[in-house]
């Protein structure tokens, strides 16, 4: 990603509504549908400045790998223990068969090869682990937002159900979220391409509206995984080893 993209995140990830109401979701959907068992082992891959560590430590021991240093650097002091900084697709030194559930919460679009990238996470999990994955969805949506944190792909329900099945995992269903507010993203992005004016820029908006999306956001965490939802702006899924 640039640089300016891993400063925002040092800058607004524990204020923006995006972060907030997000970890919260996935907390919940982890809570319901994770399975884990208690104290489990956990990576997180690409994991920025740190800002899901404590999430994902509510369900066990954390460890984390980041290649870029100034965020690995941010991530070790939230964590309180050095974060590693083994690439994809290959997770050079990643122990194998240790983990009972690896994060990758949009990372997995930043990989030219996805599929090897998923084939050596599920060569990570224990029997029984999971690997929790989001994405950002809807090619037709790309922007100057997916260039700046260098995107290769953004994703519909087949081609991650293809990418993860390719990789020998199976998922738990495939499933929108931010869907609440699709409408307001999608004629931003629409306005943006037909106006030239495509801005990467992801700053919190003013606080009563940040507020506002954050409140509106976090109401999913009741219905994804409970309800179906209709487009989203992310695919969320947990995905595990095709026949354990």
């Amino acid at each position: 990603m640039d640089r300016i993209v891993y400063d925002r995140m040092a800058a607004h990830d524990s204020t923006h509504w995006w972060y907030r109401a997000r970890r919260e979701i996935l907390s919940d959907y982890l809570t319901r549908l994770g399975g884990l068992p208690k104290n489990a082992r956990i990576l997180e891959i690409g994991c920025g400045t740190g800002h899901n560590l404590p999430m994902l430590a509510r369900f066990g021991t954390v460890e984390a790998i980041e290649i870029d240093p100034a965020a690995r650097a941010i991530a070790s002091e939230r964590l309180g223990r050095p974060v590693g900084a083994a690439p994809l697709p290959e997770l050079p030194g990643i122990e194998r068969g240790a983990y009972d559930l690896i994060a990758v919460l949009d990372v997995v679009e930043h990989i030219a090869d996805d599929v090897a990238a998923l084939a050596a996470m599920r060569d990570c999990l224990k029997p029984g682990g999971k690997i929790l994955i989001a994405v950002p969805a809807h090619q037709w949506m790309w922007s100057a937002h997916d260039v700046v944190n260098h995107h290769h792909r953004r994703y519909s329900k087949a081609t991650l159900g293809r990418a993860i099945a390719a990789a020998g995992l199976k998922h738990n269903g495939l499933r929108w979220f931010n869907s609440l507010l699709f409408p307001l993203a999608a004629a931003s992005r629409l306005a943006g391409r037909l106006t030239g004016k495509d801005d990467s820029d992801d700053s919190p908006p003013p606080g009563p509206v940040n507020a506002l999306f954050e409140t509106v956001f976090g109401l999913e965490r009741h219905l994804v995984g409970r309800v179906p939802l209709t487009w989203g702006v992310s695919i969320v899924t947990l995905a595990s080893k095709v026949g354990g």
